[in-house]
Protein backbone atom coordinates (compact mmCIF):
# COMPACT_ATOMS: atom_id res chain seq x y z
CA UNK A 1 0.00 0.00 0.00
CA UNK A 2 2.79 2.16 0.77
CA UNK A 3 3.97 2.17 -3.22
CA UNK A 4 0.51 2.65 -3.99
CA UNK A 5 -0.02 5.90 -1.91
CA UNK A 6 3.52 6.98 -3.12
CA UNK A 7 2.30 6.39 -6.57
CA UNK A 8 -1.11 8.41 -6.21
CA UNK A 9 1.05 11.54 -4.54
CA UNK A 10 2.86 11.63 -7.94
CA UNK A 11 -0.03 11.38 -10.19
CA UNK A 12 -2.08 13.94 -8.04
CA UNK A 13 1.08 16.65 -7.74
CA UNK A 14 1.62 15.91 -11.48
CA UNK A 15 -1.62 16.53 -12.57
CA UNK A 16 -2.63 19.44 -14.32
CA UNK A 17 -6.09 19.78 -13.48
CA UNK A 18 -6.95 16.84 -10.45
CA UNK A 19 -10.43 16.36 -10.18
CA UNK A 20 -12.00 14.46 -6.59
CA UNK A 21 -15.19 12.29 -7.09
CA UNK A 22 -16.31 11.23 -3.20
CA UNK A 23 -19.67 9.21 -2.03
CA UNK A 24 -21.14 7.56 0.73
CA UNK A 25 -17.76 5.85 1.67
CA UNK A 26 -16.13 8.89 2.89
CA UNK A 27 -18.68 9.73 4.87
CA UNK A 28 -19.58 6.28 7.28
CA UNK A 29 -16.45 7.53 9.18
CA UNK A 30 -18.12 10.71 10.29
CA UNK A 31 -21.01 8.38 11.64
CA UNK A 32 -23.24 8.75 8.65
CA UNK A 33 -24.90 5.31 7.63
CA UNK A 34 -24.75 4.24 3.85
CA UNK A 35 -27.91 3.24 2.27
CA UNK A 36 -26.62 0.25 0.13
CA UNK A 37 -23.89 -1.69 2.29
CA UNK A 38 -23.91 -4.67 4.34
CA UNK A 39 -26.00 -2.54 6.97
CA UNK A 40 -27.46 0.21 5.58
CA UNK A 41 -30.41 1.62 6.05
CA UNK A 42 -32.54 0.39 2.90
CA UNK A 43 -30.54 -2.96 3.03
CA UNK A 44 -31.86 -3.17 6.94
CA UNK A 45 -35.04 -1.81 6.03
CA UNK A 46 -36.62 -2.27 2.35
CA UNK A 47 -39.36 -0.38 3.22
CA UNK A 48 -37.49 2.81 3.42
CA UNK A 49 -36.47 2.88 0.30
CA UNK A 50 -39.78 2.04 -1.26
CA UNK A 51 -40.98 5.43 0.54
CA UNK A 52 -37.93 7.28 -0.72
CA UNK A 53 -38.78 6.02 -4.35
CA UNK A 54 -42.32 7.65 -3.91
CA UNK A 55 -41.20 11.30 -2.71
CA UNK A 56 -40.57 13.06 -5.97
CA UNK A 57 -43.63 11.77 -7.47
CA UNK A 58 -45.73 13.02 -4.28
CA UNK A 59 -43.62 16.41 -3.76
CA UNK A 60 -44.64 16.90 -7.75
CA UNK A 61 -48.41 15.71 -6.85
CA UNK A 62 -48.91 18.44 -4.08
CA UNK A 63 -45.62 20.61 -2.88
CA UNK A 64 -47.93 22.21 -0.48
CA UNK A 65 -48.83 18.72 1.09
CA UNK A 66 -45.87 17.65 0.89
CA UNK A 67 -43.94 20.20 2.78
CA UNK A 68 -47.31 20.39 5.45
CA UNK A 69 -45.94 16.39 6.14
CA UNK A 70 -42.15 17.22 5.97
CA UNK A 71 -42.60 20.47 8.69
CA UNK A 72 -44.63 18.33 10.94
CA UNK A 73 -42.39 15.21 10.94
CA UNK A 74 -39.24 17.93 11.02
CA UNK A 75 -38.36 17.55 14.60
CA UNK A 76 -38.01 12.84 14.12
CA UNK A 77 -34.98 12.39 13.51
CA UNK A 78 -34.18 10.85 9.82
CA UNK A 79 -32.71 7.17 9.33
CA UNK A 80 -29.53 8.89 8.03
CA UNK A 81 -29.30 10.29 11.15
CA UNK A 82 -28.85 14.36 12.29
CA UNK A 83 -26.82 15.06 9.13
CA UNK A 84 -27.10 18.79 10.76
CA UNK A 85 -24.67 18.28 13.86
CA UNK A 86 -22.35 15.48 11.59
CA UNK A 87 -18.43 16.85 11.45
CA UNK A 88 -16.07 16.06 8.67
CA UNK A 89 -13.33 13.29 9.25
CA UNK A 90 -9.67 13.47 7.94
CA UNK A 91 -11.15 12.17 4.43
CA UNK A 92 -12.56 15.31 3.83
CA UNK A 93 -10.04 17.55 5.81
CA UNK A 94 -7.16 15.99 3.27
CA UNK A 95 -9.32 16.92 0.35
CA UNK A 96 -9.84 20.33 1.10
CA UNK A 97 -6.31 20.44 1.57
CA UNK A 98 -5.21 19.66 -1.97
CA UNK A 99 -7.49 22.09 -2.72
CA UNK A 100 -5.87 24.57 -0.72
CA UNK A 101 -2.18 23.71 -2.26
CA UNK A 102 -3.89 23.77 -5.33
CA UNK A 103 -3.32 20.42 -7.09
CA UNK A 104 -7.30 19.74 -6.42
CA UNK A 105 -9.47 21.86 -8.77
CA UNK A 106 -12.88 20.65 -7.93
CA UNK A 107 -14.51 18.02 -6.16
CA UNK A 108 -18.07 16.45 -7.33
CA UNK A 109 -20.04 14.64 -4.48
CA UNK A 110 -22.68 12.59 -4.15
CA UNK A 111 -23.57 12.97 -0.71
CA UNK A 112 -25.64 16.02 0.86
CA UNK A 113 -24.50 16.13 4.16
CA UNK A 114 -22.44 19.32 3.55
CA UNK A 115 -19.31 17.88 4.95
CA UNK A 116 -17.04 18.77 2.65
CA UNK A 117 -18.31 22.40 2.98
CA UNK A 118 -17.49 22.06 6.51
CA UNK A 119 -13.99 21.20 6.24
CA UNK A 120 -13.61 24.34 4.00
CA UNK A 121 -13.49 22.97 0.34
CA UNK A 122 -14.56 25.90 -1.76
CA UNK A 123 -14.50 24.24 -5.39
CA UNK A 124 -17.39 21.90 -4.49
CA UNK A 125 -20.41 20.38 -6.91
CA UNK A 126 -23.23 18.74 -4.88
CA UNK A 127 -24.35 16.92 -7.28
CA UNK A 128 -27.48 15.21 -5.43
CA UNK A 129 -27.79 18.54 -3.39
CA UNK A 130 -27.09 19.34 0.44
CA UNK A 131 -29.38 18.66 3.33
CA UNK A 132 -28.58 21.97 4.09
CA UNK A 133 -30.19 23.91 1.49
CA UNK A 134 -33.48 24.45 -0.07
CA UNK A 135 -33.64 25.02 -4.44
CA UNK A 136 -35.84 26.78 -6.85
CA UNK A 137 -36.94 24.16 -8.98
CA UNK A 138 -37.76 26.43 -11.65
CA UNK A 139 -34.76 28.75 -11.87
CA UNK A 140 -31.85 26.58 -9.73
CA UNK A 141 -31.59 29.43 -7.23
CA UNK A 142 -30.15 27.90 -4.09
CA UNK A 143 -30.75 29.42 -0.46
CA UNK A 144 -29.50 28.41 3.09
CA UNK A 145 -32.67 26.67 4.58
CA UNK A 146 -32.48 30.03 7.57
CA UNK A 147 -33.23 32.04 4.78
CA UNK A 148 -36.98 30.97 5.26
CA UNK A 149 -39.09 30.58 8.14
CA UNK A 150 -40.90 27.64 7.25
CA UNK A 151 -42.74 27.15 10.55
CA UNK A 152 -43.66 30.46 9.68
CA UNK A 153 -45.06 29.77 6.10
CA UNK A 154 -46.52 26.59 7.87
CA UNK A 155 -48.26 28.70 10.44
CA UNK A 156 -49.63 31.50 7.79
CA UNK A 157 -50.78 28.46 5.43
CA UNK A 158 -48.06 29.77 2.72
CA UNK A 159 -46.92 26.86 1.63
CA UNK A 160 -44.64 25.82 -0.46
CA UNK A 161 -41.74 28.20 0.07
CA UNK A 162 -41.35 30.69 -3.23
CA UNK A 163 -38.02 31.76 -4.73
CA UNK A 164 -37.44 35.52 -4.41
CA UNK A 165 -35.86 35.64 -7.75
CA UNK A 166 -38.49 33.90 -9.84
CA UNK A 167 -41.51 33.04 -7.63
CA UNK A 168 -40.88 29.36 -8.96
CA UNK A 169 -41.59 27.03 -5.95
CA UNK A 170 -39.03 25.68 -3.69
CA UNK A 171 -38.25 22.12 -2.44
CA UNK A 172 -35.34 21.24 -0.34
CA UNK A 173 -32.04 20.64 -2.13
CA UNK A 174 -31.38 16.41 -1.78
CA UNK A 175 -32.56 14.92 -5.47
CA UNK A 176 -35.18 12.88 -5.46
CA UNK A 177 -35.34 9.23 -7.14
CA UNK A 178 -36.96 9.79 -10.61
CA UNK A 179 -36.33 14.00 -10.55
CA UNK A 180 -33.16 15.21 -12.72
CA UNK A 181 -29.97 15.99 -11.63
CA UNK A 182 -30.53 19.91 -11.77
CA UNK A 183 -29.08 21.03 -14.93
CA UNK A 184 -26.69 23.76 -13.71
CA UNK A 185 -24.89 20.90 -11.19
CA UNK A 186 -25.46 18.31 -14.26
CA UNK A 187 -23.75 20.82 -16.75
CA UNK A 188 -20.72 21.46 -14.50
CA UNK A 189 -19.98 18.35 -13.35
CA UNK A 190 -19.59 17.29 -16.86
CA UNK A 191 -17.14 20.12 -17.58
CA UNK A 192 -15.10 19.11 -14.92
CA UNK A 193 -14.91 15.84 -16.40
CA UNK A 194 -13.87 16.75 -19.63
CA UNK A 195 -10.92 18.91 -18.56
CA UNK A 196 -9.39 16.71 -16.09
CA UNK A 197 -6.67 15.18 -16.47
CA UNK A 198 -6.70 12.92 -13.08
CA UNK A 199 -9.90 12.22 -11.15
CA UNK A 200 -9.66 10.87 -7.55
CA UNK A 201 -12.65 8.56 -6.84
CA UNK A 202 -13.52 8.39 -3.25
CA UNK A 203 -15.54 6.20 -1.18
CA UNK A 204 -18.16 5.46 -3.98
CA UNK A 205 -19.40 2.16 -4.80
CA UNK A 206 -19.87 3.67 -8.75
CA UNK A 207 -22.79 1.80 -8.72
CA UNK A 208 -25.30 4.84 -8.87
CA UNK A 209 -25.83 6.56 -12.27
CA UNK A 210 -25.70 9.18 -13.74
CA UNK A 211 -22.98 10.00 -11.44
CA UNK A 212 -21.32 7.03 -11.74
CA UNK A 213 -20.50 7.90 -15.75
CA UNK A 214 -18.64 10.85 -14.71
CA UNK A 215 -15.43 8.60 -14.44
CA UNK A 216 -15.77 6.92 -17.64
CA UNK A 217 -16.33 10.40 -19.21
CA UNK A 218 -12.97 11.07 -17.68
CA UNK A 219 -11.47 8.31 -19.14
CA UNK A 220 -13.12 7.93 -22.88
CA UNK A 221 -13.39 11.87 -23.02
CA UNK A 222 -9.76 12.97 -21.73
CA UNK A 223 -7.51 9.55 -20.95
CA UNK A 224 -7.35 11.22 -17.47
CA UNK A 225 -6.13 8.85 -14.97
CA UNK A 226 -8.50 7.60 -12.92
CA UNK A 227 -7.48 6.84 -9.00
CA UNK A 228 -9.90 4.56 -6.77
CA UNK A 229 -9.44 4.89 -2.68
CA UNK A 230 -12.04 2.35 -1.91
CA UNK A 231 -13.01 0.05 1.18
CA UNK A 232 -13.97 -3.20 -1.78
CA UNK A 233 -13.39 -3.16 -5.56
CA UNK A 234 -15.91 -1.43 -7.46
CA UNK A 235 -17.24 -1.28 -11.61
CA UNK A 236 -14.59 0.89 -12.27
CA UNK A 237 -11.99 -1.69 -10.57
CA UNK A 238 -13.47 -4.41 -12.47
CA UNK A 239 -13.85 -2.86 -15.80
CA UNK A 240 -10.36 -1.58 -15.32
CA UNK A 241 -11.96 1.94 -15.97
CA UNK A 242 -9.60 3.23 -12.83
CA UNK A 243 -5.76 2.78 -13.32
CA UNK A 244 -5.41 1.27 -9.77
CA UNK A 245 -7.49 1.16 -6.29
CA UNK A 246 -5.80 1.55 -3.20
CA UNK A 247 -8.21 -0.63 -0.57
CA UNK A 248 -8.98 0.64 2.53
CA UNK A 249 -10.57 3.89 4.63
CA UNK A 250 -10.34 7.24 3.00
CA UNK A 251 -9.85 8.86 6.19
CA UNK A 252 -6.45 7.21 6.45
CA UNK A 253 -5.33 7.36 3.12
CA UNK A 254 -6.36 10.99 1.61
CA UNK A 255 -4.01 12.01 4.57
CA UNK A 256 -1.30 9.82 3.71
CA UNK A 257 -1.58 10.52 -0.09
CA UNK A 258 -1.62 14.70 1.28
CA UNK A 259 1.50 14.01 3.11
CA UNK A 260 3.23 12.77 0.03
CA UNK A 261 2.17 15.00 -2.08
CA UNK A 262 3.43 17.92 0.26
CA UNK A 263 6.87 17.14 0.14
CA UNK A 264 6.76 16.43 -3.73
CA UNK A 265 5.41 20.08 -3.94
CA UNK A 266 7.06 21.31 -1.02
CA UNK A 267 5.07 22.92 0.76
CA UNK A 268 4.34 23.50 4.39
Amino acid sequence: MEELIRRAARDIAGASYAVALTGAGISTESGITDFRGPKGVWTLDPEAERRAYLSYQEFSNDPKEWWQNVLAGQQRRGSLGNLEEAMPNAGHYALAELEKIGVLKCTITQNIDSLHEKAGTEHLLEYHGSVAKLRCISCNARFRRDEFDLQKLLEENKLPPRCPKCQGIIKTDGVFFGEPIPSDVAEQSLEEAWKCNLMLICGTSAVVFPFANLPRVARQAAGATIIEVNAEPTPLTEERISDYLIQGKTGEILPMIVEEVKKIKQVG
